[in-house]
């Protein structure tokens, strides 16, 4: 039987699991150890801060059943991970990590998604997250115009699904069996997360300074993006994923993602927000609809999140619109 879970569940089920000591330690002041709760399997993951502003994540879990987790829209740090063992499926947010694939993800505001855990499987791996401020430190003096797509603040952030290499797993390996302990671990473990981090960055450099200067877009790619956001437009409460979108207009996600992008100066994630609160603005002015049914109207299904979008987009909630005009403040 399937066990669909929401974010704030699963950290339910690891809180009251932490009341058992013997199950979750305190190694040191940089170190955690916990189980998996036993209603999901049998595992466990491994909490370090390895320096200031960069945590890993060292996790090794079977499940006894089919888990959905859904995750909804929030605050990212930047974040790598690459799994040694076993596949995570995903809606059409993100594509299967593991195998040759693994994640490269920027700082902003996460897309909600599903994410889905096969019985039996075993799932090893590492994840690492790195405060943006931290990594705009190495950034400075960069040639690469296109790394500030990895520091956002209120904006979608970019994900990346470098193929993994035999480079990469080997580093895997050396985390997962570091042979050092408290400070000489930490330093060890430091110099091997950035060694990660370049290893999955490289590929995406190099493919960024082929692309310079970038080529200009075809016609009949420019007649198919602009198709593309005239569907989101219309389908503004349920809208295709990226993969359908591409596939309706006939061009690859990749095209899509970068040809919309180039052409219209946002992401399809941010024009999708961009006309939602266009819309909701609207609505909440000019209509006696009530928040929540704006919220639906515009695609939320969850009205906090509707609320924090407009919020991040406008600088005020919906309740504080009332009948007062916020044009002013719109991006038209």
């Amino acid at each position: 039987m399937t066990l669909i879970l929401s974010l704030t569940e699963l950290l339910e089920l690891y809180e009251q699991h932490a009341q058992n000591q013997t199950h979750n330690v305190l190694i040191d002041e940089f170190e955690s150890f916990s189980k998996l709760p036993k209603c999901l399997g049998e595992g466990y993951q491994r909490e370090i801060d390895i320096a200031p502003g960069v945590g890993l994540v060292i996790f090794n879990n079977k499940y006894d059943r089919d888990v959905v987790l859904k995750v909804p829209i929030h605050d990212h740090l930047v974040q790598f991970s690459v799994l040694s063992s076993g596949l995570i499926h995903h809606d059409a947010v993100y594509p299967v990590l593991g195998g040759k694939c693994t994640y490269l993800s920027g700082s902003g505001v996460s897309p909600a998604y599903v994410a889905r855990y096969q019985k039996s499987q075993h799932i090893v791996g590492v994840s690492i997250e790195i405060e943006p401020q931290l990594l705009q430190q190495f950034l400075v003096g960069s040639a690469h115009s296109h790394l500030e797509l990895f520091i956002k603040d209120n904006d979608w952030k970019e994900s990346f699904f470098p193929e993994v290499t035999p480079a990469m797993q080997v580093v895997v390996q050396q985390i997962l069996n570091c042979p050092y302990q408290r400070v000489t671990k930490r330093l060890y473990l430091q110099g091997k997360v950035f060694e990660l981090l370049a290893m999955q960055l490289n590929p995406i450099l190099a493919e960024w300074s082929q692309l310079q200067p970038s080529p200009r877009l075809k016609p009949d790619t420019i007649e198919k993006l602009y198709h593309a956001r005239d569907i989101l437009t219309r389908q503004l409460e349920n809208p295709p994923s990226l993969l359908e979108l591409a596939q309706q207009v006939g061009i690859s996600d990749r095209t899509l993602r970068r040809g919309f992008q180039k052409l219209f100066g946002t992401t399809v994630f941010g024009y999708l927000t961009y006309q939602r609160m266009k819309r909701s603005e609207q609505l909440l002015l000019d209509s006696d609809r009530t928040i929540a049914e704006v919220a639906n109207m515009v695609g939320y299904c969850h009205l906090g999140h509707f609320a924090a979008a407009f919020k991040r987009h406008f600088g005020i909630t919906p309740s504080e619109v009332g009948r007062r005009t916020i044009r002013g403040l719109s991006r038209e």
